[in-house]
């Protein structure tokens, strides 16, 4: 008899994104799966969040669990784009077995998917079989594959990140994705550990700009201090500063392309900041960005007026990678 219990993800909740030129509902989920294969991203939090080793058929029961629980928790009609996360890699066949992603397919047929994934497990055939089994011919393009990318500057991503892929990787997975009928997306990360304010800065204006042929959207996340992590035991050495939100209105302003940038954290100190009296409008400036594709929005924000603005320049003019960073 098959089991009918179910189990709660990582975590889930309701937003909305910018999708096909339109702004939609989305639900974004986290599951928790079998982990990931490579484990070692100086900022992921969620590289402790596996099932232990478990026998493949007994993993696949857990996720499908917790593909129930999301059924029962959220009705279809609620949302129209659903953003898949897992410890890892959504297209790993260890880490979600393939009955699983069947499974996520007929549970979500109809839906938009976006779903994270490693590059080198970017498989035609495994994409091809999952964007037919969500599709209903609603979408121009009913899944894209999302590869957190991080930057296009191969030194950083694996010095600064441990990310174990090169661009090559990526440019290769966009072509293998688009090839089996899927978009890509791009995740950028704006300042790792180790680079200064504006090395940073001006890494994501370069990445933004070297990327945007080749991806469907870009995703610019903005680096924040994880528990049990890396930037973690840096940032309590005082070795570590999540970027200013004046950087992140130089970059977005910067940019040739819109991209989508949810200031997780904006405006504390495990997370994007300035010092705190200007934080709140900004990062809801940048929400509203996101949606709206309003640079005049941007442009308007980075003419506040306040203090620390004058801090923020003297970081970018001074702060040396040997001494950084020269605030809390």
């Amino acid at each position: 008899m098959v089991s009918k219990l179910t189990e709660k993800p990582l975590a889930s909740w309701r937003g909305k994104d910018r999708y096909e030129g339109r702004i939609l509902d989305t639900l974004t989920v986290i599951f928790r799966s079998g982990g990931c294969s490579w484990n070692r991203c100086r900022m992921c939090g969620y590289r402790h969040e596996r099932y232990p080793d478990l026998p493949r058929d007994e993993l696949a029961e857990r996720m499908i669990r917790q593909v129930r629980w999301v059924k029962e928790n959220f009705r279809d009609e609620d949302y129209q784009v659903l953003k898949i996360f897992t410890s890892g890699s959504f297209f790993d066949p260890d880490e979600v077995p393939p009955t699983v992603r069947r499974a996520v397919a007929e549970a979500f047929r109809g839906k938009a998917v976006i779903a994270e994934t490693r590059p080198e497990y970017v498989d035609a055939d495994a994409v091809r079989e999952f964007r037919e089994g969500i599709d209903t011919g609603d979408w121009d393009k009913p899944l894209h594959v999302a590869v957190g990318l991080e930057t296009t500057n191969d030194l950083i991503r694996e010095r600064s990140i441990d990310k174990g892929f090169s661009y090559a990787d990526f440019l290769r997975a966009a072509e293998v994705a688009h090839a089996a009928g899927a978009g890509m997306k791009a995740y950028l990360l704006m300042k790792p550990p180790f680079l200064t304010e504006r090395e940073a800065r001006d890494d994501m204006i370069r990445s933004i700009r070297d990327v945007a042929p080749v991806a469907d959207s870009i995703s610019m996340n903005l680096c924040t201090v994880q528990s049990r992590t890396e930037v973690e035991h840096l940032w309590k050495q005082h070795a570590y500063r999540p970027p200013y939100l004046w950087s992140v209105l130089d970059v977005l302003i910067a940019s040739p392309v819109h991209i989508l940038c949810d200031p997780v954290g904006g405006g504390k100190m495990r997370g994007p900041h300035n010092c705190g009296r200007c934080d709140g409008p900004i990062v809801k400036g940048i929400i509203d960005y996101s949606l709206s594709e309003d640079v005049e929005l941007l442009r308007a924000l980075a003419e506040t007026e306040c203090g620390c603005k004058e801090e923020w320049e003297f970081v970018l003019d001074r702060e040396e990678p040997f001494c950084m960073p020269l605030t809390r």
